[in-house]
């Protein structure tokens, strides 16, 4: 029977027919158990793929008019780029892109550069009644009789002072540096305004996408609700650290497991790879790269040795997904047949990446021994295509692309790596014999 594949499911671009692959195999009259697999997807995953701060550098952590900060992200199609930073001669007043952000891909996939100040906007924290903007506004002036919900600030406030444009006041600029990195640059040019004023320290963020939607839409605030996570400490006093501790808590790793390929051997080393050689060109790079794994089942099929393959999809769905909004990550069981002597490996895409996967090491494991068996999963580099961040390369099948080709060995994904720091691999994927 075909599963139901999820709408975000398809960057996998499964489309096949996925069930159990028994091979036929008369070795097979030594079995003595026939014990279950479980492999379950554990991590607890978070829903910002980058974070951080920014500052003045010199002197002054504040910018002031004519002076810039710039700071680096990584995004693929779909996603966006947000900050906040207060309106520094207010009372609670900041700067932000409309949310989700601002759009760093035109909609054909080309990398936007240049004045992107359009999509930056002035609003209204809501907590502080506004006086005339200017440096006589003392901080943090009078609270609000009840929080008012955050608004936008366009052309006059509550109390009828009159603001300039936003953009106007700030350029922002996009710089595309390749790979799917880029470069965004705050200017302030509030200076030959009727608005002079300084930008604070502030903050940025990029969220996950997943089938398409953003799993943080509205990262540091949403209009017609109220400011909330340490966004007032910005708005009010220019203090960056306590929303900046929220956002970073909420920064992290989200990534599904591709279908799970389970093949049981005896008297040959693992079939699936070998670290330290190039991609053998029998299905392992379609699966690390998009998380096909028929290709690689069906050779594994005719290799002698090999006696049994099994493709193991999750009920209703092709991915196990991670911990997210209190739901328990994906789980998906099967039943083997084994001898003593036989052994078992496993492997699956690391789904948010270029041509990462999961798989047993050295010569798989035992299958006749029972329990936890998370200890002998690594994470590992196909060599097949170029890497970028892990949930924010525009070549990444999750964002339909292209890979950039590379010819490499195969090796271990060191932990920290270029872009990230990965939980402890049994703390994304858990596999048990029973």
């Amino acid at each position: 029977m075909k599963n139901k594949q999820p709408a975000w499911a398809s960057f996998l671009g499964l489309s096949l027919l996925i069930s159990a692959c028994n091979k036929d195999d008369e070795g097979n009259m030594g079995m003595t158990s026939s014990p279950t697999i479980t492999v379950e997807n554990i991590l607890d995953s978070r829903p910002l793929v980058e974070s951080g701060t920014f500052k003045n550098t010199g002197s002054s952590p504040v910018i002031m008019p004519g002076e810039s900060i710039s700071f680096q992200f990584s995004a693929g199609k779909g996603q966006a780029v947000s900050f906040a930073t207060m309106y520094g001669w207010s009372n609670d007043l900041f700067f932000a892109p409309a949310n989700p952000g601002i759009k760093v891909y035109k909609d054909d996939g080309t990398p936007i550069e240049g004045d992107v100040s359009a999509q930056v906007k002035l609003w209204d924290n809501g907590t502080r009644i506004n006086q005339a903007p200017g440096a006589s506004v003392m901080h943090p002036g009078t609270a609000e009789d009840t929080p008012k919900n955050i608004t936008e600030v366009n052309g006059t406030d509550a109390q009828g002072n009159t603001y300039a444009a936003a953009s106007a006041l700030m350029k922002a600029s996009l710089h595309y540096n390749g790979n799917s990195i880029f470069t965004l640059t705050i200017t302030n040019t509030s200076g030959g305004t009727s608005n002079p004023t300084p930008f604070s320290p502030g903050v940025w963020t990029v969220s996950y996408l997943a089938g398409g939607n953003l799993l943080s839409p509205n990262p540091l605030y949403e209009a017609g609700k109220p400011s909330a996570n340490g966004l007032t400490n910005i708005a009010e006093m220019g203090g960056n650290s306590v929303l900046g501790n929220y956002i970073s808590g909420q920064t992290g790793i989200f990534t599904p497991l591709s279908p799970i390929l389970v093949v049981v051997y005896n008297g040959i080393d693992n079939p699936i790879y070998k670290t330290g050689e190039n991609d053998r060109g029998q299905g392992l790079k379609k699966l690390a790269q998009t998380g096909d794994a028929s290709d690689l089942a069906a050779y594994l099929k005719t290799v002698k040795g090999v006696k049994n393959v099994y493709v193991l999809p999750a009920p209703n769905t092709t991915v196990l997904l991670p911990k997210t909004g209190g739901q328990t990550g994906g789980k998906v069981s099967q039943q083997l047949n084994v001898a003593n002597g036989d052994r078992i490996a496993i492997a699956t895409m690391y789904g948010l990446s270029n041509d990462w996967f999961f798989a047993s090491t050295g010569n798989g494991t035992d299958a006749t021994q029972t329990g936890d068996i998370s200890g002998s999963i690594a994470l590992f580099d196909d060599g097949t295509a170029v890497n970028q961040f892990p949930g924010a390369g525009f070549t990444q099948a999750n964002f339909g692309g292209t890979p950039l080709p590379e010819n490499k060995n195969i090796t271990a994904v060191p932990n920290p790596n270029d872009f990230t720091t990965l939980p402890a691999i049994p703390n994304i994927i858990k596999v048990t014999l029973q």
